[in-house]
């Protein structure tokens, strides 16, 4: 036996349990920190490296033209980034842990550190015993549609990289604003 009583009772509005979201201007800090967020995960970095990162690059203030960009060249520059920018792997997390696993030669000496800095005339290339792994498998293939930075020179047979310059915050263009994070750790 069915009970009719609730059976007209429309629902009216949200669940109990839901909250109300706050309205209202968005903090500076809050879009400081947002901002922080997003381009610390974009390099998949620890709060701890960004922040050295960050304070490094706003120790040269007065020393160099544009710190933004100052800061988005020691990014770019890191080897995990290189291997990922060379199109060598899918996402910055995986190049990271074929850098951790000693996949590359930097003028000619094996270098697992995901950190190490590239610089003008590094040579990046996949060790020969690495190649014949499964991960670069159809490697050739995916290079041959691929458009590598400006600053890196990719030879698409050899799997080698020649760093010809130095990444640019135009070339680059990160999608949040760098001078918030700036006032973000300047607090």
């Amino acid at each position: 036996m069915e009970s009719t009583q609730f059976k007209n009772i429309k629902p009216t509005g949200a669940a109990p349990q839901e909250k109300k979201k706050r309205r209202g201007a968005v903090s500076e800090y809050k879009k400081s920190l947002t901002e922080k967020q997003a381009l610390k995960r974009l390099y998949g970095l620890s709060e701890r490296q960004f922040k050295k990162y960050v304070k490094d690059t706003l120790a040269k203030m007065g020393r160099v033209e544009n710190v933004s960009e100052e800061l988005i060249k020691t990014l770019e520059r890191r080897l995990d980034n290189v291997i990922f920018r060379l199109g060598f792997s899918k996402s910055r997390s995986h190049a990271r842990q074929l850098v951790n696993h000693s996949y590359f030669l930097v003028n000619g000496k094996p270098v697992n550190i995901p950190s190490f800095q590239v610089n003008k005339e590094d040579v990046i290339v996949i060790k020969e015993n690495k190649k014949k792994k499964l991960v670069f498998k159809d490697l050739k293939d995916t290079l041959k549609k691929y458009e590598s930075p400006v600053w890196l020179n990719l030879n698409k047979e050899k799997f080698e990289c020649n760093v010809i310059g130095q990444p640019s915050l135009l070339e680059v263009n990160p999608p949040v604003q760098i001078p918030l994070i700036f006032e973000f750790y300047s607090r």
